[in-house]
């Protein structure tokens, strides 16, 4: 009598990775297309300043305050698209930094002014953040072209 084996098939115990590449590559191209369209705040034209870097500590939260040449102010904390934004009357800035600084003491404080905006509401707005707690906020200049 002979005994008729049944080959029993064994479970496959491997991982077929191949998708998963494939949607990682997918991913990859579909931030490496968007990440540039990605911009933060207003389109200012910043004064030219021969000036060292910034220390930006890239890990702590940001809020950027810019004078347009119109002489409008716009708030923004963290990534905000500029569409997104609305304008902000100087009386409000004082108010609403003084609650993010509270809220957040470690926030780093960026002022983004127009080299074309007048120099009026740029000191009244200096005056607005020192009155709201901000001792020393950074001034952002573009590189001096050469």
């Amino acid at each position: 009598m002979e005994m008729i084996r049944k080959k029993r098939r064994r479970q496959m115990s491997e991982i077929n990775v191949v998708p998963y590449i494939d949607v990682m590559l997918v991913l990859l191209i579909v931030f490496m297309v968007t990440a540039p369209l990605l911009t933060q705040g207003l389109r200012v034209d910043l004064p030219q300043e021969a000036s060292e870097p910034l220390d930006v500590d890239e890990e702590s939260e940001s809020l950027v305050i810019e004078l347009t040449a119109d002489n409008q102010f716009y708030i923004s904390v963290g990534v905000t698209a500029p569409d997104e934004q609305t304008p902000v009357e100087l009386g409000m800035i004082g108010q609403q930094v003084s609650q993010i600084v509270n809220a957040n003491p470690a926030i780093q404080i960026f002022v983004e002014g127009d080299a074309r905006a007048s120099y009026g509401p740029f000191i009244n707005l200096m005056e607005e953040l020192r009155r709201a707690g901000v001792a020393s906020p950074n001034l952002v200049t573009s590189p001096v072209e050469e």
